[in-house]
């Protein structure tokens, strides 16, 4: 059997981890790795996660299976966060716990195939993990173009496939902090989006990985709500990795809105179903340190502090770098009016191997950069190195 295997593509982002920690040169930079990193250079624990993983370590009394659902204090705790203290969708929601918010969207399209959906549109570019995930279910992948080249979003592409969809159709949506582009819909875009979902039949899963990292825990969330304010049924695959920084521990939920609450039940003895045969029961200790820090007051007040903290860094760096302008034949001012994480910058495959060998700048194939791998002490040494390669 083993003969007949074909090797694969390694994962380029893994090849670039290597070359990175192989350079010897003090200065280099890695803006590849999609981690939040500090000032600093370092990706820390949060100290509300700090303190609620003592809790746990005090109070935990047994480390026995959840069910495939699994912790749905977590679960519940997240939801006004998600969706808003007076969601009026919000007795039609129910949701159960996954391993990140890869397993979340791998939940959902496996539902939706389940449930008769024969196509997903993706706008792209986007995260790659997305397109290996529909081809490894076998959901057929239909492409549209997301980001127009001056760095706003490509909205008449979007629109145009929710006019044309079917039912037999679903879409998949950024909430906020596009991965890669960190071109984000405005709420006028989100309010179009929402408007034109609600006259077609093309079922919405919405991907939010990433709340609170552009604009504010409110305003990321701005989109999504619209959308199920006008929807009668829609899923939410949702990731704490970022936001709680527990990238290792895999922290996600999925949440899907049915029309009416009755339907509900169906719908969670299927997806009981598929992550029994998935996963079968969902790490517990990353949800649980979560649902210990919704559930006190300070601790939560203390997330949401660092959640601020990281944000303001990274509008920080954007702005050095929108004020840079011009730098060769690269425009930079767009990157101060996206969001979260990541931007991807028009360089051909040809300039990012000179930043790599001639400057010790690490970054995707694809001109992605992580902002975050940026900070006061090299991002002189960054737009200098652009200036260079794009001259």
């Amino acid at each position: 059997m083993l003969d007949r295997l074909e090797p694969q593509s390694p994962d380029a982002l893994l090849a670039l981890i290597k070359l990175h920690a192989a350079d010897e040169r003090s200065d280099k930079i890695d803006l590849g790795v999609g981690v939040y990193r500090t000032k600093d250079g370092d990706t820390p624990v949060f100290r509300a996660i700090k303190a609620a993983e003592r809790r746990l370590v005090e109070k935990q009394s047994s480390k026995s299976y959840l069910g495939p659902e699994g912790d749905m204090g977590f679960v519940h705790a997240l939801m006004p966060y998600v969706f808003g203290d007076d969601a009026v969708y919000g007795e039609r929601i129910e949701g159960m716990q996954t391993p990140g918010g890869t397993g979340a969207v791998r939940l959902a399209v496996a539902l939706a195939q389940r449930g008769g959906v024969e196509a997903v549109h993706l706008g792209i570019p986007s995260w790659p993990n997305h397109a290996q995930i529909l081809a490894d279910i076998g959901m057929e992948t239909r492409t549209f173009s997301h980001a127009r080249d001056d760095g706003t979003a490509d909205i008449e592409a979007v629109l145009e496939v929710i006019a044309k969809a079917t039912a037999k159709e679903a879409i998949l949506l950024h909430a906020c902090c596009h991965n890669p582009t960190g071109i984000d819909y405005t709420n006028d875009e989100w309010d179009r989006i929402a408007d034109a979902l609600s006259r077609s039949e093309v079922f919405p899963i919405i991907d939010s990985a990433y709340q609170g990292l552009g604009r504010g825990m409110e305003e990321d969330a701005y989109g999504l709500r619209r959308v199920l304010d006008k929807v009668e049924e829609a899923m939410i695959a949702y990731s704490c990795d970022k936001n709680f920084g527990m990238y290792r521990d895999r922290v996600g939920a999925l949440y899907v809105m049915a029309k009416e609450s009755a339907q509900l039940d169906t719908v969670m003895s299927n997806l009981n179903a598929l992550a029994r045969a998935s996963w079968s029961m969902p790490p517990d200790h990353g949800a649980a340190a979560v649902r210990e820090i919704l559930s006190d007051p300070e601790l939560s007040k203390d997330w949401l502090a660092e959640v601020e903290e990281m944000r303001e860094r990274m509008r920080e760096v954007r702005g050095i770098l929108a004020d840079a302008g011009e730098v060769g034949s690269l425009d930079l001012a767009p990157l101060g009016e996206q969001n979260g994480l990541f931007s991807v910058l028009p360089l051909d495959k040809d300039q990012i191997a000179r930043l790599r060998s001639e400057h010790g700048i690490y970054m995707a194939g694809s001109g992605r950069i992580n902002v975050a791998g940026l900070t006061r002490g090299n991002i002189d040494k960054f737009i200098g190195a652009l200036a260079d390669v794009a001259s």
